[in-house]
């Protein structure tokens, strides 16, 4: 299997995809990163989640003029969420890289501050069509230099009508630029559009990826939003993970989850894009050493991680899509051990979960979260929490109360308690439970 260096990335490069758990390529990023490192125009038709960001942006990158005072990549997107998806991860990448600077446009943004950032030295940009197309008239984006043309996720633009816009902006171009198109999937028009200004492209297609590995299993339980919190803290008690990742849907609920877990006495921290390179590395060093047992973390911010010992991971909110229920179970079960993906979900989720099945071609065993979850009449779920006042000693009363029904409970367990077997490397590591803090209050 090749790695990154054989590919022609960098060590710098490589150093960077380390710190964010990037050890080794996917199969898109094996046959497209040489193919672009050799000058090639390629087509590739990959699904979301397949790793296909870095397998444009890494090769771009290697072949960048450092310090150039022109535009020599431009990456077309059709919305503002993936321009700034695909704009933040170059910036991790170039972070203490000098002479590359990266700008993203699109509409919605206020316009002055982008032109006032124009004028700087930059090397990529990336935009939504119809952005891009307003600085073009203006005078403000020129294309007349680039040698890197990237058209991302081509059958959604066709979908949401901005073909036409991809022609016009392909016509400022010149016709000496390295094109590389990426779809999921690739209909006539998309293939015409491929024929017209494509010079004799290389065709990659990565097959969708299936359900999770079959040493995964897989369980759904069913909540409510006020029982989520106990629901999640109930799984973790019973089934006492060695090391588990717990994903949330947004930064802000990652933060609140840990400090309700952490609040509990749990070991855990978390892992999202407003935390530094610094203190991410610091994160990742403690799970990967087991220092913590429970990582909180955002899809985004866990991309690619790769840890051993991961035995559980927990949706705390249900995934979006397939793709990335995928990457969420996939970050257990690795290197032939057994894992356990757990979802919470609502019965206003259902629909997402069916869609997951049918679109996967599997079935998740669902359970009821019944009576190990019951719903309190104070709130429990991590946003309802803001609305409660708070004791004088930080704590709320419900909190205070599970605390004395957990105390209880640990009392009676330390009596039966075996210790747990599923796992070879449990042994490092006390049960969760007997680590809640017992300081004088």
């Amino acid at each position: 299997m090749p790695d990154f260096l054989s590919m022609g990335i960098s060590d710098a490069l490589v150093k960077k995809l380390r710190e964010q758990g990037v050890v080794s390529p996917t199969p898109i990023q094996e046959e497209a990163i040489p193919a672009v490192m050799d000058g090639r125009d390629i087509i590739a038709q990959a699904q979301t989640g397949t790793g296909k960001t870095f397998a444009f942006i890494l090769p771009v990158l290697e072949k960048i003029e450092q310090d150039s005072g022109h535009i020599q990549a431009l990456i077309v997107t059709p919305t503002r969420e993936l321009a700034l998806q695909i704009t933040d991860e170059i910036e991790k990448l170039i972070a203490g890289l000098d002479g590359i600077n990266v700008l993203a446009v699109y509409g919605g943004q206020d316009v002055d501050k982008q032109l006032k950032k124009l004028r700087k030295k930059i090397q990529i940009v990336v935009g939504t069509p119809g952005r891009l197309l307003d600085h073009i008239r203006r005078g403000t984006v020129d294309l007349s230099n680039i040698s890197f043309l990237v058209l991302d996720e081509v059958d959604q633009m066709l979908h949401i009508g901005f073909l036409k816009e991809v022609e016009d902006i392909i016509r400022e171009t010149p016709a000496a630029r390295q094109t590389l198109l990426f779809s999921a999937t690739i209909p006539n028009e998309v293939r015409k559009l491929a024929d017209k200004h494509m010079r004799q492209p290389q065709y990659i297609q990565v097959e969708k990826r299936q359900g999770p590995a079959q040493n995964v299993r897989q369980v759904a339980i069913q909540t409510t939003d006020r029982a989520r919190q106990g629901t999640l803290i109930h799984l973790i008690e019973t089934h006492r993970p060695f090391l588990a990742v717990v994903f949330c849907r947004t930064k802000r609920r990652v933060s609140k989850l840990y400090e309700v877990l952490k609040g509990k006495g749990f070991q855990c921290d978390e892992l999202h894009g407003d935390l530094s390179q610094v203190k991410r590395e610091q994160v990742m060093k403690r799970f990967r050493d087991a220092q913590i047992q429970l990582l909180i973390a955002t899809d985004v911010a866990a991309r690619g991680l790769d840890v051993e010992g991961v035995t559980h991971v927990f949706n705390y909110d249900i995934p979006l899509d397939p793709e990335s229920y995928i990457h969420r179970s996939g970050r257990t079960g690795r290197a032939g051990m057994t894992g356990m993906a757990f979802t919470l979900y609502s019965p206003k989720d259902r629909p997402l979960l069916d869609m997951i099945e049918q679109e996967l071609n599997i079935r998740i065993h669902k359970q009821n979260a019944g009576n190990f979850a019951k719903e309190d009449k104070k709130p429990s779920s991590i946003d309802e929490t803001q609305k409660h006042t708070p004791r004088p000693n930080g704590k709320s009363s419900g909190a205070r109360t599970s605390n004395r029904k957990a105390g209880t409970r640990q009392k009676s367990e330390k009596t039966k308690q075996t210790g747990p077997t599923s796992h070879p490397l449990k042994k490092k590591r006390t049960r969760t439970g007997n680590t809640r803090n017992n300081r004088t209050r």
